[in-house]
C-alpha cells in the first residue's frame, strides 16, 4: 500500500481533513493536489514522476485542441488525440506488460532472454483511463479543456480514488472541481460511506482472504467441497475487497465535497452474465463501452462485426487487469458467455425463474473467479478440475473449513445482496425519532470504525486487490 493502513487512517486523512475544511475555498484544490502528491510519493517517489507527466502532457494535449479549433484548425486536432493515446498506452503498457510479453517470447522460443522486471506504479492503469477521458472528451467537444492545471493535476492525481479506483471522468466532476458545497449532512453521509466501506475491507474481505489462501495453497488436490468453500469465499472477498475500497473513494470525495458515481450495484443478484457487468466494476465498463465498443461500431453494423468489437474489448478487459495469461483467458471467457448471451442465451434466461437464472450467473462467476485468482492457467485448471470432483465430492478437510468458515461465508453471502440494505433501512424507517436514529447510526459507526481500526493495527494480513492493477 502507499501509506501503511493505520498511518492513513490515524494521521493523514485526519490532517488532510482539518486543513482542509479550515482553508478558504479557493485554497482546497491546491492542498487536495499537494496532499495527493504526498499520498503516491510516501511510497512511490520515483514512479510520481510519471504520473505527473501524464498529467502535464494531457493538460497540454487539452490547450492544444482547443486552440486548434479557434484557429479554424480542426483536422489536426486528431493528431493530437492520436499523440495522447499513444504516449499514454504506450507508457502503460511499457511499465505493465513488458516482461509479460518478454516471458511469453521466451517461453515460446527459448531464447534464454531476461526479464526487466519493471515495477508496476501503483494505480497506473486507473489514472491513464482517468487522463484518456479528459483527452477525448476534449477532442469530442463534450467539455471544454481545463485552463488551471492546478485543477486538471487535482482531478487525475486526487488521492481517495488514485490508486484502486473508481475510474472517474473528467464531465462527471467537471463543475465541482470549480465549487463545492460542504455541510455537515454531507460530511456525516462521506464518514458513514467511508466505514461501510472499511469494514467491508477490514472485517470480511481479510477475513475471507484468508480461506481462499489457505484451500488455493492445496494446489488442486483438494476435494470438491472444500474447492467450492475457497472458490466462494474468493468470490466474496474480491466484491467486499474492491467495493469496499470504492465506498471508502465515495465517502472521502463526499467528505470533500465530490460526487463520485456508483462502481457496485448488488451485482451477485443479477440474472445474467450481461446484467453482472452492468453491476460490477460500472466504471471500467462504462469506460470500454464509451472509449472502445462504441467508437468500435458496437452492435451498429451487424453480429458478424458485434461479434468482433465484443472479442477486441474483453480481451482488453482480461489484459487490463494484470499482465498473465490467466487474465486474457478470463477475459476471453466472459467474451464466450456474453456472445452466447447476445445470440440466444439472454431470451431463453428471461424465460427461467429468477433463482435458476441467478444460480447460472453465480456459477459462472464463481468459475471466472478461480481462473482470475490462479497464479497460473495450471493452477486454475487443477483448481476446477477439483472443483468438479476429480479428487471426491468431500472429505474430513471439506467438513473442517465448513465448521470453521461457514458463518463468515454466510454473513459475507447475506451482506452481498441488497436485502441486508433493505432490512436495515426499513429498521431504521419506523424510528420516527430522528435525534435517536441519527445517535444510533452513528453508534454502529463508531463501533465498526473502533474494531477496524484495532484489527488493522493488529493483522499483517491486508491486501488491496486492485492495487495491483
Amino acid at each position: 500500500m502507499v501509506f501503511s493502513s493505520a498511518v492513513f487512517l490515524l494521521l493523514f486523512l485526519p490532517v488532510v481533513l482539518s486543513v482542509y475544511y479550515v482553508v478558504p475555498e479557493r485554497v482546497r484544490n491546491p492542498v487536495l493536489l499537494v496532499s495527493s502528491l504526498l499520498f503516491y510519493a510516501w511510497g512511490e517517489p520515483v514512479y510520481i514522476l510519471i504520473m505527473l507527466f501524464s498529467t502535464v502532457f494531457d493538460y497540454g494535449n487539452g490547450l492544444l485542441l482547443e486552440r486548434l479549433d479557434t484557429a479554424g484548425k480542426a483536422d489536426k486536432r486528431k493528431y493530437v488525440l492520436i499523440l495522447s493515446v499513444t504516449v499514454n498506452l504506450g507508457l502503460l503498457c511499457f511499465f505493465k506488460y513488458t516482461d509479460f510479453v518478454i516471458g511469453t517470447v521466451d517461453s515460446l522460443t527459448e531464447a534464454g532472454l531476461s526479464l526487466l522486471h519493471i515495477a508496476l506504479p501503483v494505480g497506473i492503469s486507473f489514472y491513464t483511463f482517468q487522463t484518456l477521458s479528459y483527452t477525448i472528451d476534449v477532442y469530442r467537444r463534450e467539455v471544454k479543456a481545463q485552463h488551471n492545471i492546478l485543477d486538471f493535476g487535482m482531478y487525475i492525481c486526487m488521492f481517495p480514488q488514485l490508486i484502486a479506483g473508481p475510474i472517474v471522468k473528467y464531465r462527471d466532476v467537471e463543475r465541482q472541481l470549480a465549487h463545492r458545497d460542504i455541510d455537515a449532512r454531507r460530511i456525516c453521509s462521506g464518514i458513514l460511506r467511508f466505514v461501510q466501506g472499511l469494514s467491508k475491507k477490514v472485517l470480511l474481505a481479510n477475513s475471507l482472504g484468508a480461506v481462499w489462501d489457505e484451500i488455493a495453497s492445496f494446489d488442486g488436490r483438494q476435494a470438491a467441497l472444500t474447492s467450492l468453500i475457497g472458490a466462494a469465499a474468493y468470490m466474496l472477498q474480491i466484491y467486499f475487497d474492491f467495493s469496499g475500497y470504492s465506498d471508502m473513494a465515495i465517502g472521502i470525495g463526499r467528505m470533500l465535497g465530490f460526487d463520485f458515481l456508483e462502481n457496485f450495484d448488488y451485482p451477485y443478484e443479477s440474472r445474467s452474465v450481461t446484467e453482472f457487468w452492468r453491476r460490477w466494476h460500472i466504471s471500467l465498463g462504462t469506460w470500454f463501452r464509451e472509449y472502445l465498443y462504441i467508437p468500435l461500431g458496437g452492435n451498429r453494423k451487424g453480429l458478424p462485426r458485434q461479434m468482433v468489437n465484443l472479442f477486441v474489448v474483453w480481451a482488453l478487459t482480461g489484459l487490463w487487469h494484470g499482465a498473465g495469461w490467466n487474465f486474457v483467458v478470463w477475459g476471453l471467457y466472459f467474451f464466450v458467455l456474453l456472445a452466447l448471451e447476445k445470440c440466444f442465451l439472454l431470451t431463453q434466461l428471461k424465460k427461467l425463474p429468477s433463482f435458476a437464472s441467478r444460480f447460472y450467473t453465480l456459477t459462472a462467476v464463481l468459475l471466472s473467479w478461480v481462473i482470475f485468482a490462479s497464479e497460473d492457467l495450471g493452477h486454475a485448471a487443477r483448481y476446477l478440475a477439483s472443483l468438479c470432483g476429480a479428487n471426491g465430492l468431500a472429505d474430513a478437510t471439506s467438513l473442517y473449513f465448513l465448521r470453521k468458515h461457514y458463518l463468515i461465508l454466510a454473513i459475507g453471502g447475506f451482506l452481498s445482496v441488497s436485502m441486508a440494505k433493505k432490512l436495515v433501512r426499513r429498521r431504521l424507517d419506523k424510528i420516527k425519532n430522528e435525534r435517536l436514529r441519527f445517535t444510533l447510526t452513528a453508534t454502529v459507526a463508531a463501533v465498526l470504525y473502533t474494531v477496524s481500526l484495532v484489527m488493522v493495527i493488529n493483522s499483517s494480513y491486508n491486501p488491496f486487490l486492485y492495487f495491483r492493477f
